[in-house]
């Protein structure tokens, strides 16, 4: 075993699963919603700025994967190890309100892709109930094993990348100023709208309870955890593994930004509608809904409407299948995240079509009440406020992140190093700094998206600003304590003793108890001192 050193396709597809689970949260509803709107408001300008936030997301998913295989722990198992019961108890609601926050959007992207492939015979309300159905379907393939469950959202992806690179193709994207947009950080001619989008993307992509999806999802895969060569393979092929499931991610949101950047950039929504109601392109039941629509905005359901209306209405009900896998997709990846953060925070095993059936009620209920009593416009617009929502829950997951992969205690040789991550040898403290720049930028992102809020959204009174300023005084105040507890646990475990696997000449394995005042080495021989002649490697474990 310890021969295996040579990279294998055989045993990167023993890995392959965990990180396309994981991979769908960038591609939920809220993204699609995200990348849309991106391409109407700034064309392909910003681009870059959605490679950027999904490289940060790689980043981050690497840090929760390497939790979850080095300590054999998913990060609210390690919280609730970790943090006293109140600060515990709160990164639980935290978590929740992200988690349910998604699945609104799960459920309002598949019931609009409902209603559209019915040509608006199915009304919201019932495609929003039928999402109930289908989270009980998934309960049920879930029984046949997860390694199955993985082939199944595998399918729903592939999906994704058609119906949306069918788009692309009919639309036919300038391809120098698509790759101009990607590559080149720029933004000429950019106001408050793009700014705002800009903002929105790197808020939307990254969502927080993604690591704690992740972190748990590669605990899947039987690994001897005390044999540091199968760690490191692990912990290789995880990454591979999430970096290509990131890249088809971002393949498909560039797939979607591209064809509305090129379809409706600059175009008037409302001359788009009269001309399509005049020629009779897509049935009247689509373009009587779109008329009570602000005309100025794209949002999920008119950019079905939009893609019928100018490229054919093959292009509508392919938009609305693409639609719908990517709902159906995050639909069990939220359940998963739920059932792992209660289980972990709270150490309370429930079964999971209970869980299921509380998380998906609460998210139902808003959704449904919005959709009988305000309409559709305003169904689709709560998307730009749950983006919002979940973005303001990102230091929640991202502090405690980093706090515990960089911990010695926990993650020993494996924790945030230069040697862990040599392309960035150019700084002192690699992974430190940069993933401490991530969480000021998050952090930062988050307040701007909050003023944006409440700017847009809240009414302007005195007793509204005096509440919001309070909530804004809690909500730093935790981060702030997050931040403290990190330092704290970090510094300790710098202290703590630590085992430190060798590999000797013979090439039997050691361990060295670096805390101990007698160092000892514990080979094939039994044990032996330092003083004696068997010479041996300190591995540099990553």
């Amino acid at each position: 075993m310890m021969e295996r050193n040579m990279f294998s396709f055989q045993r990167l597809w023993t890995f392959t699963g965990p990180g396309f689970l994981m991979s769908i949260a960038y591609l939920d509803p809220g993204n699609i919603e995200s990348d849309l709107q991106s391409g109407v408001i700034a064309n392909y300008r910003l681009l870059w700025l959605l490679l950027l936030a999904t490289l940060m997301g790689l980043f981050l998913q690497r840090l929760a994967a390497r939790l979850g295989v080095v300590s054999g722990r998913h990060l609210a198992e390690v919280c609730y190890d970790e943090y006293p019961t109140p600060a515990r108890i709160i990164l639980w609601l935290m978590v929740e309100v992200a988690i349910i926050g998604s699945d609104m959007q799960e459920v309002i992207g598949t019931a609009i892709a409902i209603n559209l492939l019915s040509v608006g015979y199915v009304p919201l309300w019932a495609g929003v109930l039928i999402t109930i159905l289908d989270t009980f379907t998934f309960l049920f393939l879930d029984k046949y094993g997860l390694r199955k469950l993985e082939f199944f959202f595998g399918l729903l992806i592939t999906i994704m990348a058609v119906t949306f690179a069918y788009e692309y193709i009919v639309v036919k994207p300038d391809q120098l100023s698509l790759l101009r947009g990607l590559f080149v950080p720029s933004c000429p001619g950019c106001g408050w709208p793009e700014l705002e989008q800009a903002v929105g993307i790197l808020g939307a992509v990254v969502m927080p309870h993604n690591f704690y999806l992740h972190s748990a999802l590669v605990k899947s895969r039987d690994i001897d955890r005390n044999n540091p060569f199968l760690v490191r393979e692990a912990n290789m092929y995880y990454f591979i593994e999430s970096t290509i499931a990131l890249f088809v991610s971002l393949m498909i949101n560039i797939f979607v930004v591209s064809v509305f950047g090129a379809g409706f950039y600059g175009k008037n929504v409302k001359q788009v509608i009269e001309n399509c109601t005049r020629e009779g392109k897509i049935p009247v039941r689509f373009t009587n809904a779109a008329s009570s629509f602000d005309p100025n905005s794209v949002d999920l359901y008119t950019g079905g409407i939009f893609l019928g209306c100018e490229f054919g209405l093959a292009c509508l009900f392919i938009w609305a299948i693409g639609l719908l896998a990517a709902g159906q997709s995050s639909t069990m990846t939220g359940t998963y995240s739920g059932q792992f953060a209660m289980e972990g925070f709270l150490n309370l095993k429930w079964k999971r079509w209970q869980r299921v059936l509380i998380t998906r009620s609460i998210a139902i209920l808003p959704t449904i009440l919005t959709t009988v009593f305000r309409g559709i416009e305003d169904l689709t617009g709560m998307n730009d406020f749950l983006n919002v929502l979940m973005s303001v829950q990102l230091p929640f997951a991202v502090i405690p992140l980093l706090t515990f992969t960089s911990s010695r205690s926990i993650m020993a040789e494996f924790k945030n190093s230069i040697t862990n991550y040599p392309f960035l040898m150019f700084t002192k403290s690699p992974v430190s700094i940069v993933a401490n720049l991530i969480s000021v930028s998050v952090v930062l992102i988050n307040l701007f998206l909050g003023s944006v809020v409440i700017k847009a959204r809240l009414p302007h009174h005195w007793a509204v600003y005096l509440g919001m300023g309070l909530l804004f005084a809690c909500y730093l105040g935790f981060v702030f304590y997050l931040i403290w507890f990190g330092f704290i646990h970090v510094w300790r475990s710098r202290r703590t003793p630590i085992a430190v696997v060798t590999l000797n000449m013979d090439r039997s394995l050691s361990v060295i108890d670096v805390g101990a005042t007698n160092v000892t080495i514990n080979g094939d021989d039994g044990n032996r001192s330092t003083s004696e002649e068997t010479l041996h490697k300190t591995m540099v474990l990553s």
